[in-house]
This record gives structure tokens, C-alpha cells and sequence, in this order.
């Protein structure tokens, strides 16, 4: 399905390639991704995308390497892109000012996303104001076998109301207005995943409804 975008990067190719590359790199040097695991998508001004390569670890991506894929969905350039690229189609196509998107196999949030009394419209409890700002509400998608396309149409019902979702027993895909929007979003998530599991157990004292509604306002 061929789609315009609602608004255009600045940067060249070259240098988004260079960004993914650098960012993948920082990702998977800080323990988020591990042996070639999770990729990383951006936006090209024309409707198509640049993706990482299938079996590509995030550490040691190759600029001249990186898949890119036309505003039709087809591979025109690089090696051959990721089997999970219909992840990242379907936030594109649901969210028109998406301009990045970054799905990760990071440890914590797997965890959670295995846990069996979680609330499966909202995985996280607001612990703190980054979480909400960055994050919001997170839905959990029911588990499909990676690279099943039927885990596309469940990522679809929910991309356009959510620009972050976890796959049971996955990870999270997370969209962003450019790929630092992007990434730290999921770091965010990740740390929170994080937060959640280590306060198992204790008595906590989430933001309340009212707290998080104001930051909700202030983040649009």
C-alpha cells in the first residue's frame, strides 16, 4: 500500500543510515539488544523506509547494508530487510507523522510481557512522570510466532491509538516523530520494566489518575 508522508526529515539518506547505524550500536553496547536481535526503521521523505537487515546484530550494522524498501513495500536497495519489517509497515500506515520506529527483544520488558496478571490493556503501572510522558498507556498483543504476518493485523488494531505496544512473550515495537523519539521512548520502557519487576512484591506508590492526566495534557 503506497502512502505519503505527513512531513518530511531534513537529514539525507546517507546520514539516517549513519544514525540507525549509531544508534544501533549504542543500543546493543548498553545491554538493550543482544546477538541479532530487534531492528530499527526510519522514514523517508518519498514513503519508503530504511530497515535493518534480517540476521544483522544492532552492534555491527553497515550504512551501504541497510534495507531500504519503497513506498510500495518493496525491497529496492541493501541486503534483505528484517522478516519483522510488517511490524514497523503497520505503525507507519496508522500513524502518518511516525517518522521511526524501533521493535527490541530487551530483556526486562520480555519479562513482563511473560507475566501472567498483568493488565493486558496497560502493562505498566505509572511510576514515574518520563514513563507517562514518553510512553503512556501500553497495550500487551496477544502472542503470534515471530514473523507470523497475523502478528501485523493484532500490532494494526492497536498502532493507531498507541505508538508503543508489547508482544506477548516478545517485546516492545515502539514509533517515534524521529528516531530519537524513538529509542528513547523504548529505554524508557525498558527502565520501567525494570522498576516494575524490582518493586514486585512492595508497596508502591504509582502517580495517581490525576497526575498522570496533567502529563498526559502537557505531552499532547
Amino acid at each position: 500500500m503506497e502512502f505519503a508522508r505527513v512531513s518530511q526529515t531534513s537529514q539525507t539518506e546517507s546520514a539516517l543510515r549513519e544514525r540507525i547505524c549509531k544508534c544501533g550500536a549504542s543500543m546493543f553496547q548498553r545491554g538493550l539488544t543482544f546477538g541479532s536481535t530487534g531492528n530499527i526503521s526510519v522514514a523517508l521523505p518519498d514513503g519508503g523506509w530504511l530497515m535493518t537487515p534480517t540476521n544483522a546484530s544492532l552492534g555491527d550494522l553497515d550504512p551501504a547494508r541497510i534495507s531500504k524498501i519503497d513506498a510500495k513495500g518493496q525491497h529496492v536497495g541493501g541486503d534483505k530487510p528484517t522478516k519483522e519489517a510488517f511490524l514497523h509497515r503497520v505503525m507507519y500506515q496508522q500513524r502518518p507523522t511516525c517518522e521511526a520506529v524501533v521493535h527490541l527483544h530487551s530483556t526486562h520488558s520480555v519479562a513482563v510481557s511473560c507475566l501472567h496478571h498483568i493488565d493486558h490493556h496497560d502493562c505498566l503501572p505509572p511510576l514515574t512522570a518520563y514513563y507517562i510522558m514518553r510512553v503512556g498507556k501500553l497495550p500487551l498483543v496477544p502472542y503470534h510466532p515471530p514473523g507470523d504476518e497475523s502478528l501485523a493485523l493484532a500490532v494494526e488494531k492497536l498502532a493507531d491509538k498507541h505508538h508503543a505496544v508489547l508482544l506477548a512473550n516478545h517485546g516492545p515495537v515502539v514509533a517515534g516523530k524521529s528516531l530519537e523519539d524513538a529509542m528513547y521512548a523504548t529505554e524508557e520502557l525498558e527502565e520501567t520494566a525494570k522498576l516494575f519487576l524490582m518493586l514486585r512484591g512492595q508497596a508502591t506508590r504509582p502517580l495517581t489518575p490525576e497526575q498522570v492526566d496533567e502529563l498526559r495534557k502537557r505531552g499532547g
